[in-house]
């Protein structure tokens, strides 16, 4: 491999790690409201969600 197919190699490496990071963080969000709701839910009188 050239200098160069490493370099675009360790950047998609990196842009994956960066994806995967992004996902990771948007699973939690969803995990934090998914929650809420289940605990909030019969206070405010909508249906839980499960």
């Amino acid at each position: 491999m050239t200098w160069v197919g490493i370099l675009i190699l360790i950047v998609c490496i990196w842009l994956a790690f960066k994806v995967v990071g992004v996902l990771f963080k948007i699973l939690l969000w969803a995990a934090v409201i998914v929650g809420v709701w289940y605990l909030a839910a019969p206070f405010l009188g909508l249906p839980r969600p499960f």
